[in-house]
């Protein structure tokens, strides 16, 4: 209410001067214009009609939107506006001089001078002071972010990257850092100044700038790269080794979302592997979820956690997380409470194993949606324990599945991985068992329902995500951080790389075709994970990240590759051919599973063995559900090349 209240005063007091502006151009262009006894004989009529004139004048100033903008951050846009008001005041004065008065008086009030003269005048009463106030912001943030502990930076990137970064640092809402300078990668930027700040040259004078400010006593102590300044032809990685070695702190300005406050983050080794973000349609996913009731199992893994946080993002009215890790179940609701927004969220305690609590806790909470991120995924451990793959993998997916149908959900979306196609290793190889039963049910529902709405199962593959639990990315920064070696499998082994948001905002696109009402014959999706990535140039990448030079000052390693593994993953296996669907960032795969009596039995006989611990039953069973399973070629299998030492 308070808040309200400052509003309409903070409004009222705009439109006060709007009103006063008006009446001081009217008397002042009269004034200007007429003099002696002409001017005064005018007077008596100019006081009758102002009032009106004085009204209508605000109610202009209101539709243009002059009486809502903060002063503080007047541009160009409100400057158009203030145009377009005075147009239509000068029209209006035109009316009432030609059209009311002159045919009573039988002469011409106003006069053509006198119009003329009120729009300028009138264009002048309204910008002054907002334009004041504007530049008297301007310089007083300006003072602050000098004096206040401010860093000296370097700013790289082309000239229209850095200008948001100035503004930023203008408005207030990027603090202690002042820029001295920008290096850009355009010719065409070379000797312009941008905000008053001067371009220094080419990104390669990097080392001469610093240099020059040093011997100068204004040493640079901070180097801000924006979007630009991590394009190839800009070599990023040569920016942050010089950067580092020089002993300064390295931020960069990320890609901004339209709304978005600039911001500076610390320099991640996602934003070296040079792979334009595909492009989101936000709005289709708000219409997925906004209002709706979600569950998400494994909500507390990298993947789940970040499904968690674009649905509550997204509005949808209430969100379950299941987690059978009690400490990752406490981060991810305490995380999702900070957010704020309106959903409930509430996080149980619960293994995807245990067949009847996950149909209760379904039933109860009854979904529309239900994300299945919950899976065991290192590849080596799930080597050397199969039948811990199986119980949760598949026998998991099957609880979560079902549970889901129970519960009256519209969709079931599960997370699978690149390594389901024609896979070579247990994860795989599971992931590849869950995808046919999520595909065979989702056949069977659409057959029960002839084209009527039903509940979608879907699946959805995509590679590694960067600085996900397990992966290489901490892997590598710990070993960097203990001062090496860094270990590789191989020199050729090569992986798939997105970012997790992308990854999930993906994953809720992949969900919207799924539910659209003329959805293609397809349950398995695959998204568009750009090049793949040699682990080795990866390594490289981060320790170059760090400051140090690969084989002088951190050593590579290569360990050979491991129970699993292979060189190189697959998008699509040869019997599943991809399937264009129209939707930027995802293919499909056309359906290629086997029926659910089949599955059906093969999961009946996958129980028994797991109850015998029979490692050769289930492997025979797995074999015969997937015969395209297999071990990796033998040339995958050789032994890795000389390790990248000093």
């Amino acid at each position: 209410m308070m808040r309200l209240q400052n509003l309409t005063m903070r409004n009222a007091l705009i439109a006060t001067h709007d009103a006063l502006a008006t009446g001081a151009a009217i008397f002042v262009s009269f004034y200007l214009r007429f003099e002696g006894n002409a001017f005064y004989d005018r007077v008596p009529l100019l006081l009758r009609m102002l009032p009106y004139f004085i009204v209508f004048s605000v109610v202009v100033c209101y539709a243009f939107k002059l009486t809502t903008t903060k002063w503080r951050f007047i541009s160009l846009p409100d400057a158009l506006n203030i145009l377009k008001v005075a147009t239509v005041l000068t029209l209006g004065l035109l009316v009432l001089d030609y059209v009311i008065v002159s045919p009573n008086t039988g002469t011409f009030f106003a006069g053509r001078i006198t119009v003329v003269l009120y729009f300028f005048l009138q264009v002048f009463f309204l910008s002054a002071l907002r334009f004041a106030y504007r530049y008297f912001r301007y310089t007083r943030v300006r003072l602050h972010a000098k004096s206040e502990d401010a860093s000296a930076t370097l700013m790289v990137g082309r000239a229209a990257d850095a200008e948001i970064l100035l503004r930023g640092i203008e408005s207030g809402a990027v603090k202690r850092i002042w820029p001295v300078g920008l290096l850009s990668p355009s010719p065409a930027d070379r000797g312009q100044t941008i905000r008053n700040i001067p371009v220094l040259g080419g990104i390669d004078d990097i080392e001469d700038v610093i240099g020059d400010f040093a011997r100068r006593n204004k040493p640079i102590m901070r180097v801000v790269m924006t979007p630009s300044a991590f394009e190839p032809e800009a070599h990023p990685e040569a920016v942050l080794m010089r950067a580092r070695r020089l002993g300064l702190i390295v931020s960069r300005l990320p890609s901004l979302e339209s709304g978005e406050t600039p911001r500076l983050t610390n320099v991640a080794v996602e934003d070296l592997l040079l792979r334009p973000s595909e492009k989101i349609d936000y709005g289709r996913l708000e219409a997925l979820v906004k209002n709706k009731a979600v569950i998400v199992t494994g909500g507390g893994g990298s993947i789940g956690s970040e499904i968690c946080d674009r649905v509550v993002t997204f509005g949808a009215a209430r969100l379950l997380v299941i987690e059978n890790s009690e400490p990752a179940l406490y981060a991810v609701t305490e995380t999702l409470a900070a957010h704020g927004g309106s959903a409930v969220i509430e996080g149980r305690i619960a293994d995807i194993r245990d067949r009847e609590r996950i149909q209760r806790l379904m039933i109860e909470f009854k979904p529309d949606i239900v994300f299945h991120a919950a899976a065991l995924k290192h590849v080596p451990i799930l080597e050397r324990d199969w039948s811990e793959g199986v119980k949760t993998n598949i026998f998991g997916s099957v609880n979560v599945a079902d549970g889901a149908l129970a519960a009256g959900a519209t969709a079931m979306v599960m997370i699978s991985t690149d390594k389901a196609i024609e896979p070579v290793s247990m994860l795989g190889l599971t992931k590849r068992f869950a995808e046919m039963y999520c595909q065979a049910l989702d056949h069977d529902l659409a057959a029960q329902h002839g084209g009527k709405p039903r509940m979608r199962l879907i699946s959805v593959r995509f590679g590694n995500v960067l600085a996900s639990n397990g992966s290489v990315v901490p892997k590598f920064k710990a070993q960097i951080e203990a001062g090496g070696p860094v270990t590789v499998t191989h020199p050729d082994m090569v992986r798939y790389f997105m970012t997790i948001r992308e990854a999930c905002d993906l994953v809720l696109t992949a969900a919207t075709h799924a539910l659209s009402p003329s959805p293609a014959d397809v349950s398995v999706y695959v998204l568009n994970m750009g090049q793949p990535v040699k682990i080795v140039d990866l390594a490289e990448r981060m320790i170059r990240l760090s400051g140090l030079q690969p084989g002088h000052d951190i050593d590579i390693v290569f360990s050979g590759v491991r129970p699993g593994e292979r060189l190189n993953e697959i998008l699509f296996a040869a019997e599943e051919p991809a399937v264009e669907i129209g939707v930027a960032g995802i293919m499909a795969a056309k359906p290629n599973e086997p029926p659910m009596a089949a599955l059906r039995n093969w999961l009946a006989a996958l129980d028994q063995a797991i109850a015998r611990d029979d490692r050769t039953s289930i492997r025979a069973v797995l074999k015969d559900a997937v015969p395209e399973f297999g071990s990796p070629a033998p040339a995958e299998a050789t032994a890795p090349g000389p390790a990248l030492q000093s």
